[in-house]
């Protein structure tokens, strides 16, 4: 497919920016006054939605995160918002059965989001196969996303084999998902220009600056034909996150191939993130400029502020070195799967327990059992055996997949309602998702809510 000139731009401020450099932690009031300014920048869409940002609502923030989609929408007509989904995950970390997932992508496309961005972990399609399907059931833009990566069993057969079946599952756009800025510029080209000579859809990329070639990166894409990139805000941009928005719009400023956003309001925009972004520094990570190990560990940004911000908050900072030292070695022996959510979390959460324990695999996480055990998908790799035997015989750990989950849990919700003197939130459709999300923190949330 031939590419406009006009190269489109995803910002990603209101999502991965700020989980990647804040670990998700800005309220809602403060997004709230710069929301009008962004809309009028001329985006392809605004990325606002999904990743942590669920969780992190009702875990940290005791907001609604479904409020804040709808808040979104009503203060940015024009530029359409998008969100981040992990496949048959959602924006949980397990499975969901498909009456669930049919009934968040309603939801979400209810409230405000038009572009649902789905990949799996794994990149094993059938985990995003019924979701890209759904999402065109219900009339709004399916992007089938491969989760870059690279290992001994990652090659370029890999991911056109994978865009090939996403393209023919009826996606309407594919994404590149480069969460640990581990995609190179030269390589970058050539994978874009593969993908532009084989497929018909158009191709979209995210890149993290995390390795300090995002910049690099995004150009060789472009003049490869790429038809979309994610850029960030300057003032919350580069280190964990990504390249700013304003650099790649002047990179590109009187280019055949062109961006053309608003200049003054990606400046006032700047100068209000500079403040949110000084206002949340605590949540922030250790890292200043760019972090090259990561061309070798492959943790993505997201990952390691929030690794450092548990370790901070366990008074145990000085091993997060060694932690990142045993990230790749427990993504080896767990098949090479790429670092992203829920496997970055699993491997990540695994490498800190082998580091604390001070021997490997004393303990094994239960996330960890059901990754080797094939519950998440099929692993890109082979599995170390000794790890393979010693969970062979191992029950599942984590919850089966219910097809009735979604009745079962209202009953639950139901009765959790009653014996805790709250309302009867069965009923409420959205509520209801959010226990079924995130069962062990609901109750907690459901309680700060007022009545």
């Amino acid at each position: 497919m031939e590419p406009s000139k006009k190269v489109g731009i995803t910002e990603v401020v209101l999502r991965d920016g700020i989980q990647s450099l804040l670990a998700t932690r800005v309220p809602l009031r403060d997004l709230v006054p710069i929301i009008p300014v962004l809309d009028k920048i001329g985006y392809w869409s605004m990325e606002t939605w999904g990743g942590a940002t669920y969780d992190a609502c009702i875990r940290y923030l005791d907001e609604d995160p479904w409020e804040r989609l709808r808040t979104f929408q009503a203060l940015m007509p024009n530029t359409p918002q998008q969100m981040l989904i992990r496949g048959l995950n959602l924006v949980g970390y397990k499975h969901y059965s498909q009456k669930v997932i049919s009934s968040f992508l309603e939801k979400s496309a209810e409230n405000g989001i038009e572009i649902f961005r789905t990949f799996d972990a794994l990149n094993d399609f059938e985990n995003i196969e019924f979701t890209i399907k759904e999402v065109k059931r219900i009339g709004k833009h399916a992007q089938g996303t491969m989760a870059y990566t690279t290992s001994p069993v990652h090659d370029m057969s890999t991911w056109l084999d994978l865009a090939k079946k996403i393209e023919d599952s009826g996606a309407d756009s594919l994404a590149i998902k480069d969460m640990a800025g581990l995609l190179r510029p030269f390589d970058a080209f050539d994978l874009v220009s593969s993908l532009k000579q084989n497929l018909s859809i158009p191709i979209h990329m995210q890149t993290h600056a995390t390795t300090g070639m995002s910049a690099a990166t995004n150009m060789k894409a472009i003049e490869a034909g790429i038809d979309n990139i994610d850029t960030s805000i300057s003032s919350l941009s580069m280190t964990y996150g990504h390249s700013a928005t304003e650099t790649m719009n002047a990179i590109f400023e009187g280019h055949e191939r062109y961006i053309n956003l608003d200049m003054e309001a990606l400046e006032e925009c700047s100068i209000y993130f500079k403040d949110i972004r000084e206002k949340y520094s605590e949540f922030e990570g250790d890292m200043k400029g760019v972090d090259t190990t990561m061309l070798v560990k492959q943790v993505p940004g997201g990952m390691i502020s929030n690794l450092e911000t548990q370790l901070k908050s366990n008074r145990q900072e000085d091993k997060i070195d060694q932690v990142k030292n045993e990230i790749p070695k427990v993504r080896e022996d767990f098949g090479y799967p790429p670092l992203v959510t829920p496997a970055s979390q699993i491997v990540g959460a695994q490498a800190l327990l082998n580091v604390i324990d001070g021997h490997r695999y004393k303990n094994l996480s239960n996330e960890s059992i059901n990754l080797i055990k094939g519950n998440y998908g099929k692993l890109p790799g082979a599995i170390k055996e000794d790890l393979k035997k010693r969970v062979g015989s191992m029950d599942d750990v984590g919850e089966t997949l219910d097809e009735q989950e979604l009745d079962n849990m209202k009953k639950e919700l139901k009765e959790l309602c009653s014996d805790n003197s709250l309302p009867d939130l069965s009923t409420n459709e959205e509520m209801l998702l959010t226990y079924i999300l995130f069962p062990n923190i609901a109750l907690r949330f459901f309680r700060s809510l007022n009545f």
